[in-house]
Parts: structure tokens; sequence; C-alpha cells
């Protein structure tokens, strides 16, 4: 069992099938469930799945946390999309990475899995997950 990070490859169709809308405020629900080592995920996910998601309690609930979009815009020929960052407060609990999802769409699908490198622990304390700048060179989505 493994996490590696990767835009996920049903994304990428949804894409073109305008399953996914990034703009602030008036957009889909996007959200980023924390996942255990034991968790499989990969280019090939589809969908948010409990299974092996950070258990429920300690500072997080089960579906993760509603994200806040950055609108999607350009740089060059970059398009690209960011979220602001996310942190979980009075946390006790371990995650080795995590999935963006769309909570809006049916059966909500899968963006994309970030792998933290290894276990990541906070202890009563806050965890949390920082996006890169929101730019052509950095942004979490960038379609060049």
């Amino acid at each position: 069992m493994a996490i590696s990070q990767s835009m996920c490859t049903s994304f990428k169709v949804e894409l073109l099938t305008g399953t996914h809308d990034f703009t602030n405020s008036t957009g889909n629900t996007f959200k980023i469930a924390l996942y255990t080592s034991s968790a499989t995920l990969d280019a090939t996910t589809t969908a948010y799945t409990a299974s092996n998601e950070v258990a429920n309690g300690n500072g997080y609930t089960t579906a993760g946390e509603t994200l806040t979009n950055v609108t999607p815009t350009s740089s060059s020929t970059t398009a690209y999309t960011d979220f602001a960052d996310v942190t979980w407060s009075t946390a006790s609990f371990t995650a080795n990475g995590a999935l963006i999802y769309n909570d809006t769409a049916a059966g909500d699908p899968a963006v994309a899995v970030l792998a933290f490198g290894g276990d990541y622990t906070a202890t009563n304390g806050d965890f949390t997950v920082q996006f890169p700048t929101a730019d052509a060179s950095n942004a979490i989505i960038r379609i060049a």
C-alpha cells in the first residue's frame, strides 16, 4: 500500500466534460481528506473513499475539511488554480497523505492525491496542509 503524489487521471477526463468548477464562491465545493499509511491512493484513484482515512475524532472529521478555492487564472501559457492552506486545530492524529475531491459533483470525484513523504503526527496541536504559491510555476493544479 502506498500513497503516490498525482493528478488523478479521471480528473483530467472530467475537466473535458465540465465536471469541475473551481471558481471561488460560485463554483463547486472541494474537500481534502487525510489518510493513513495503510491507504492506496494514486493516479488511478477516481473518487473519495473512507477506506484507510484518518479516524473520526481527535480533531479530525471523516470526509475532511472544505477547501477555499483560488479562482482559476493564467500566466503566459499556463492555467492554474490553488487552495488556501487548511488547518485542523487541537489535532491528535497521524496522516501520510491526502485526497482532494469534488464534494459537489455526483460520486465525489477525485482531483489530486498528495503524498506527504511519510507519517506526520500532531499531538494536541495544529495539523496544517500548506499549499504552494498560487502561480503558474507552483500552484497545486497547473495546465501548461
